[in-house]
């Protein structure tokens, strides 16, 4: 019931949301949508994932031309395009975090996603994915869990301080199953992901494990040990685990 109503105050406050159209033009520029989105994660994200929102806004066609890719061409219209689960993973977790910073920009870059701005900017507001509205939320939880692949919880980014690091170069097929690994070991052996607390036997882990926990326990025994997959320092399975709050101010530079 209190769900049902913070939904609809945020409906209140952002209107009725229309439904996305791809634009005029679109999917027509020269550049190849994988080299401009490549283009804005070299030059707009530094090493720790941290985005120049206001770069991008003031030269945006790079990102332009890799939504208007999304919003017109995905595995749901076009399959041919993409011949295996690879294919098709590699194009969510690419496109997922271009329609989140799209969106961040679009929305005038918030300082935070706290409150209403969260319900809108996830549940409410709709991004296309291959001619097809859908919201953030759904579209992750919808389509790209579907994967059954729990390492793209250290991939998907929602632009917030507490996502996993945004890396400076594009997902892709043949290297999918190496770069999944990679940011999994990255985030694992992050401080601010998994901390251990000897004296209290517990341990602190990032909240993303708490909002996806059958995911990994699909996996694995327990949360400590599907994270000992990745981490250089084990820590102990049999602690108390208790989680971080999320961050969910905008991860701008």
């Amino acid at each position: 019931m209190r769900y049902a109503l913070i939904v609809l105050l945020a409906l209140i406050s952002v209107g009725c949301a229309s439904v996305p159209r791809v634009r005029e033009g679109a999917v027509v520029a020269a550049t190849p949508p994988y080299e401009a989105w490549a283009r804005v994660l070299t030059n707009y994200v530094d090493a720790e994932g941290r985005i120049d929102f206001a770069g991008v806004a003031k030269d945006r066609v790079d990102l332009d031309v890799f939504v208007d890719y999304v919003n017109a061409r995905a595995p749901n219209n076009q399959p041919a395009q993409f011949p295996s689960s690879a294919h098709a993973l590699a194009f969510h977790i690419n496109a997922y975090n271009a329609l989140a910073m799209h969106k961040v920009i679009e929305a005038g870059i918030p300082p935070t996603f706290a409150g209403l701005k969260k319900v809108g900017f996830f549940y409410v507001d709709k991004v296309l994915v291959g001619g097809e509205a859908i919201s953030l939320y759904d579209y992750e939880n919808k389509v790209i869990r579907a994967f059954n692949e729990p390492r793209i919880h250290v991939t998907l980014n929602c632009m917030s301080v507490s996502c996993p690091r945004l890396p400076r170069e594009v997902f892709t097929a043949e290297r999918l199953e190496a770069q999944l690994t990679r940011e999994a070991h990255y985030f694992y052996n992050e401080p601010r992901n998994v901390a251990v607390n000897e004296a209290a036997k517990s341990i602190t882990l990032s909240e993303i494990l708490k909002f996806y926990t059958e995911d990994f326990l699909a996996h694995a025994p327990s949360l400590a040990a599907y994270v000992n997959r990745y981490r250089a320092q084990k820590i102990p399975e049999d602690y108390r685990v208790e989680f971080f709050d999320y961050d969910w101010r905008v991860n701008r530079q």
